[in-house]
């Protein structure tokens, strides 16, 4: 009977109409992912702070100066560990949210990833440093998947891409805000700390003060149903019908016939069987070349303004300026984001990173490094949120979490050495080597979505798992 509630429960929620309710949600579970992003983007602002605190000399270093052959490799270790901690959470613990459910993972890991953030910013050498940003990127890494598995499971079909801009333009907010915090405080030490650290210290703050606010999310009524658990599931998606009539005002309309799932405990291996094991081979490589220009512009743009002659004061300035369009690409989103097929959305911003970051390696003048850099990110930003809502409509409620996790660990290992390979590609070509670098994660991943990606957009999620 399970599969036949979830069923029920599906359609009840995909004919709800647009309303404050359900947006709420959306943003309740945004601001869980807020200082998430904060995280991920403060690596990019801080590098410059960490490395004049002579973090990544080889003595301090420890065990990761076996890395010192490769040119700026020092912080590419930081990079390395942030990543590799990502790829961890989402492999091996992604299916907890599958087996779990979706709120208890998501409110567990924001605490997991604030203290061991607030550990690892009192670290006096890189060794260490990078230890405690491994075990931290554990923590935002499973929720980052689980986040993902949450909204699509929440929201009404004919929402599904919109709830995923607008949860990528609250969360992108806090990236301008990062970028301030390292322009006005890196190249100082407040009260004896080096800069760096209060930019650390301040985004675990925050972040404590989110989990106050989201303790009172529903769990998906989805996965309560599809687990057998219909009473709770009833309970949620009743409360959800009767604020959202009260709101509009009128009666809700009958649900469409119910589109049956199978029910059960999920399994691994399913992610390999013929149904979804084409779907689970091109998001993977997609994963791997996504990412590449993703975080390979947004982990080392203050660097990379410093190898085009910006000096470090004036690289933290213009990084700040090209930060302030991080949450604009989603917003424009919203205006297009469930009326374009999200495919091509994927596509088109990927060949605009590409050929704006080849400009970009060929710019001398700052207004046209700002400019290309607020280009390379509003695309970014646009494809950012069309394929996370993409990989999640993919797979069936019952293994949603562990496949998206599996599919999107690629892009964390991927980050994990481009970050690497980013150090010794500026090393060795300057900005120009790092641009074909991610030109040509971009073709791939242009190929991969563009050739064998399934079309989504309106459809209900039962019916693009079968």
């Amino acid at each position: 009977m399970s599969a036949i509630d979830a069923a029920r429960i599906a359609a009840r929620l995909d004919r709800l109409p647009p309303s404050r309710t359900v947006w709420t949600i959306v943003v309740l579970i945004s601001l869980g992912g807020l200082f998430e992003f904060y995280d991920l983007f403060f690596t990019g602002y801080v590098a410059p702070g960490m490395i004049r605190s002579g973090l990544f000399d080889a003595q301090s270093l420890g065990f990761f100066a076996s890395l010192a052959g490769l040119q700026i490799a020092g912080f590419g270790t930081f990079v390395f560990s942030t990543f590799a901690g990502l790829w961890v959470g989402v492999v091996i613990f992604s299916q907890a949210a599958d087996r779990f459910g979706r709120r208890p993972v998501f409110t567990g890991s924001l605490v997991w990833y604030v203290v061991c953030t607030a550990i690892m910013a009192f670290q006096t050498s890189g060794e260490w440093l990078n230890i405690w940003r491994f075990i931290a990127g554990v923590g935002f890494g499973v929720q980052l998947v689980t986040i993902d598995a949450y909204i699509s499971e929440l929201i009404p079909r004919a929402e599904r891409g919109r709830a995923f801009s607008i949860n990528q333009f609250v969360t992108f907010c806090v990236v301008p805000v990062v970028a301030l915090l390292a322009w006005l405080l890196v190249p100082l030490s407040p009260l004896g700390l080096d800069g760096w650290r209060w930019v650390v210290l301040i985004g675990s703050v925050g972040a404590l003060v989110v989990w106050v606010l989201i303790r009172h999310i529903p769990e998906s009524p989805r996965w309560l149903a599809l687990k057998g658990r219909s009473e709770q599931a009833e309970a949620v998606m009743a409360m959800l019908e009767r604020k959202v009539a009260a709101e509009t005002g009128r009666a809700l309309p009958e649900p469409r016939p119910p589109v049956v799932e199978e029910g059960g405990e999920g399994r691994f291996a399913e992610i390999f069987s013929p149904r979804y094991r084409g779907r689970t081979l091109m998001l993977s490589v997609f994963n791997m070349a996504q990412v590449i220009g993703f975080y390979g512009f947004a982990s080392w743009v203050p660097t990379l303004l410093i190898h085009r002659g910006i000096t470090l004061t004036h690289s933290l300035e213009y990084s700040f300026i090209i930060a302030i369009a991080n949450p604009v690409g989603p917003l424009l989103g919203t205006l297009f984001a469930d009326r374009v097929e999200r495919k091509l959305q994927i596509v088109l911003g990927l060949v605009v990173m590409g050929l704006a970051m080849l400009a970009f390696s060929q710019a001398t003048a700052p207004a046209a490094l700002i400019a290309l850099g607020v280009l390379f990110t509003l695309a970014a930003n646009v494809m950012s949120y069309s394929y996370h809502n993409y990989q999640a409509e993919l797979y069936p409620t019952r293994i949603r979490a562990r496949a998206v996790g599996f599919v999107y660990s690629w892009s964390r290992i991927a980050a994990a050495f481009a970050g690497l390979a980013i150090g010794y590609f500026l090393g060795a070509g300057g900005v120009a080597a790092v641009a074909a670098f991610i030109g040509i994660a971009m073709v791939v991943g242009i190929v991969t979505i563009g050739v064998f990606g399934p079309a989504t957009r309106g459809a209900a999620l039962e019916d693009i798992s079968r």
